[in-house]
């Protein structure tokens, strides 16, 4: 006579603890690794917190020098200018493109000079400017700063009494905040060309409706709030591209993680600066506005 088997039955019910308990430790694992990463970068913002005072620090207590600051200059701003420049001018005709199908589907295209020069002197002039900067100089300036490291040249400086932030950060620093204002004026100048050349000469838009339009809707403040952003940006770009260097792992992997992740973090910083910036800014401008808002369509 055979037996009914019944251990499947028993082997089942004895896994179903071992199966559970299982899960909870990888629940916990992830919780640990959350945990972790919330505090690392917790750690990371006071770093670089304390890294920005001691910046702000060496600039108040101690004169700069010509000598050191005049070739971060050169590097920062000059050099910068063509790029800037020429991504400028394309970004105006490639608004003029984009914009001028919507509007004309509304009967709107004299409003297209307007909504051009709007978005450039607002927005994307000092967007861009600092895109360039970022990515030109912020990736430069951490993997300068992180082959010093890694060859032990900053260590250097230190033994010899001399602070690397007064001699390495702080002429960058500088660099980065006085000049960007300019390549900010050059992105809206050569945007704003640009936007003019292409609806003027190739979608034949009237050249006295583009110009009144835009003097109508577009006021020294908008111009004003992109430089004032600028200031913002170009603090960030230095501040975070100097960090990424000073703080490289050692070895050519970690020079280029480091010049990727100044661009990165710089990048994302300068999204979140101008969100932010341009609501206070939009309702200090709508506060002291008695007329309200301003309406293109």
């Amino acid at each position: 006579m055979a037996s009914t088997p019944t251990a499947p039955a028993d082997t089942t019910r004895a896994n179903a603890p071992a199966a559970a308990g299982g899960l909870t430790a990888w629940f916990a694992v992830q919780i640990a690794n959350l945990g972790s990463f919330a505090l690392s970068r917790v750690a990371g913002i006071g770093d670089v917190t304390i890294f920005s005072l001691k910046t702000l620090g060496w600039i108040v207590s101690r004169r700069q020098r010509r000598d050191v600051l005049l070739p971060s200059f050169y590097q920062i701003g000059v050099l910068s200018l063509p790029v800037v420049a020429l991504t400028g001018l394309f970004i105006g005709m490639v608004l003029a493109v984009q914009s001028f199908a919507q509007f004309k589907a509304l009967g709107l295209q004299t409003r297209l000079g307007a909504v051009i020069n709007l978005s450039l002197v607002r927005e994307l002039g000092p967007v861009l400017a600092a895109t360039m900067l970022a990515g030109r100089v912020g990736s430069a300036m951490a993997a300068e700063l992180g082959t010093m490291r890694v060859t032990e040249q900053i260590d250097a400086m230190e033994s010899m009494g001399a602070n690397p932030i007064y001699y390495l950060v702080v002429p960058r620093f500088l660099g980065c905040l006085i000049l960007i204002p300019t390549l900010t004026v050059m992105a809206d100048f050569m945007g704003v060309l640009g936007g003019y050349l292409y609806s003027h000469l190739l979608l034949g838009i009237d050249y006295h409706h583009y110009w009144n339009n835009s003097r109508e809707y577009v006021d020294a403040f908008d111009f004003l709030m992109g430089i004032f952003k600028s200031f913002f940006f170009g603090a960030a770009i230095a501040l975070v591209s100097c960090h990424r260097g000073f703080n490289c792992t050692p070895g050519a992997e970690g020079v280029g993680r480091a010049a990727t992740n100044a661009f990165v973090h710089s990048f994302v910083l300068i999204l979140v600066l101008d969100l932010f910036l341009g609501i206070g800014l939009d309702n200090v401008h709508d506060f002291f506005r008695p007329e309200g808002p301003r309406r293109l369509l």
